[in-house]
């Protein structure tokens, strides 16, 4: 049988973050454990809200994107809202990583020729432009 209540520290070990992590969720109202005394009770629901969270966060949502996904399920009037709504910014996601993947791919094209004339540099001395430059001159 599934575990239907978890400490901070369960959820912490659970999902490989900290406690001040699951407490600044809790801060920015993404998660609402109940309270017994000073302890924080955590439900499936939250669980899973801290699941869907991290996803989101390393999906490179923001937290207020991240909300508003969470917020618009409502069990009783089916989920097309919050699937379009999810959609949406998944594609619009999708492009920005596409542009990012394209200027790092510039950056590492970039990088390689400048390696690879210093070295030639260091092996050779100076590179044959200058060197054919020098001898018009």
């Amino acid at each position: 049988m599934e575990k239907e209540r978890f400490s901070i520290t369960d959820l912490a070990e659970q999902f490989q973050v900290t406690s001040r992590t699951i407490r600044f969720y809790e801060d920015k109202g993404l998660i609402t454990p109940s309270r017994e005394g000073l302890t924080r009770i955590y439900s499936r629901s939250d669980r899973a809200r801290l699941k869907l969270i991290l996803r989101g966060r390393r999906l490179g949502f923001s937290l207020q994107d991240i909300k508003k996904m969470i917020d618009l399920y409502d069990p009783a009037e089916g989920s097309t809202e919050q699937l379009n709504y999810t959609l949406g910014k998944c594609k619009e996601q999708l492009e920005k990583l596409k542009v990012q993947r394209q200027d790092i791919n510039e950056a590492i094209d970039e990088l390689e020729d400048s390696i690879s004339d210093l070295e030639d540099y260091l092996k050779n001395g100076a590179p044959a432009e200058l060197k054919a430059e020098k001898k018009l001159a």
